[in-house]
């Protein structure tokens, strides 16, 4: 005997994404344009860096907006989790794209040290105090979508490093600007750089951990398991299993063992009440069996 349950969807969560995600690639991608003519104008690293880095932000919120889009299908009896887990694959390309251009900066930057070129200061000052403004909205835009969500949060951190590339590079242009320091130019996308690999690392890790079917950090999948074998008539319980199906979705599966003369309804019953302890699973699955019936194979953690 099994028992199953189901928490319907918020589609308003997927409404205020997509409408934050959209919004953010209009600016991202807008003005990537611009700081492109900019930073081939000024002859600037920095900004051509962030331009670089504002063509994989326009990329990966535009997939991030078809993730949120696709997430909101019905399931189908070919995909019978629907397309939930398109979030997760834009996550995990999205982080693989910030540690790819992180290390193409890093590159370019390290070039530049032992022949840094003339730079147009006043220019790039100009262009980078607009592309501060411009990530500023892009930012608030974003957090105002369900930071929960992995991939709002990849894209908010795509947007961050773009914020933090203009910091960078209103520093290098002042510091060329009124000391002739071309070399900040070089150090400010080399700092950049280095926060964006550690933020593609994070988000690259966070989503291969969910396609890897690996446990969220929140659930304490053993502590769960012992409190469940501490239930009125339950002798073991095994294959135990939790994995996210998105960055906010959660789901288990577990086979309870019991007497041949306990109440199978009872266990059920408080095994699915006590699983909420430990989270809030979307989707919970209990198998009860009896000794006659038990598992041959069975994995208890």
């Amino acid at each position: 005997m099994s028992g199953h349950e189901h928490h319907g969807h918020d589609h308003h969560h997927h409404t205020t994404n997509q409408r934050a995600l959209f919004w953010a690639f209009v600016l991202i991608a807008t003005f990537m344009v611009v700081e492109v003519i900019g930073g081939l104008w000024t002859n600037s690293l920095a900004l051509l860096s962030d331009a670089g880095h504002m063509l994989g932000d326009a990329a990966a919120l535009g997939l991030s907006f078809l993730a949120v889009r696709f997430g909101a299908r019905r399931a189908t009896p070919d995909r019978t989790f629907g397309y939930r887990r398109f979030e997760i694959l834009a996550a995990f390309v999205n982080g693989l794209t910030l540690l790819v251009i992180s290390i193409y900066i890093i590159i370019e930057a390290y070039k530049r040290l032992f022949a840094p070129p003339e730079i147009m200061s006043e220019g790039m000052l100009a262009i980078a105090v607009i592309g501060l403004l411009v990530n500023v909205l892009a930012a608030w835009i974003l957090m105002r979508g369900e930071r929960d969500n992995l991939n709002v949060r990849s894209a908010l951190l795509h947007v961050f490093g773009d914020l933090l590339g203009s910091v960078g590079a209103i520093t290098a242009a002042l510091l060329i600007l009124l000391f002739g320091w071309t070399l900040a130019d070089s150090i400010a996308s080399v700092f950049v750089a280095v926060l964006i690999l550690i933020s593609g690392y994070r988000v690259t890790r966070d989503a291969v951990h969910i396609l890897m079917e690996g446990a969220p950090a929140e659930v304490d999948v053993v502590a769960m398991q012992q409190d469940l074998m501490t239930v009125a008539g339950v002798k073991e319980v095994h294959d135990l299993h939790v994995w996210s199906i998105t960055s906010n979705e959660f789901a288990v599966t577990c086979h309870v063992l019991i007497g041949e003369a306990t109440d199978d309804q009872e266990v059920l019953h408080e095994v699915t009440d006590r699983m909420k302890r430990f989270g809030t699973f979307k989707r919970s699955t209990v198998q009860i069996e009896r000794a006659s019936q038990c598992c041959e194979e069975r994995t208890i953690w």
